[in-house]
């Protein structure tokens, strides 16, 4: 499946703004994005496993906030991160 990565993230897929993922769950998805740009993971889930405040995920257009959401290999997975500063 695509997944496109928003541009604060894509330090950790040598600039690439869309990479393949595979899985059956948004979890899944993460998890080899994890494995193949590694560090990734860790700046969208939290030590206790739930989604950091700053991120959300859309499964082709609709917001999910379940990282059980099923996903197939014709989805769109987007990875919108929020930016802050002062």
């Amino acid at each position: 499946m695509k997944v496109r990565i928003p541009s604060p993230l894509r330090s950790y897929t040598k600039q690439q703004s869309e990479v393949a993922g595979s899985g059956s769950s948004l979890w899944e998805v993460l998890a080899d994005l994890d494995k193949n740009y590694p560090g990734i993971r860790f700046r969208m889930i939290d030590e206790q496993d739930g989604i950091r405040q700053h991120i959300k995920f859309f499964v082709n257009n609709e917001e999910t906030e379940k990282l059980d959401q099923p996903v197939a290999e014709t989805d769109t997975v987007h990875i919108i991160c929020a930016l802050s500063g002062g």
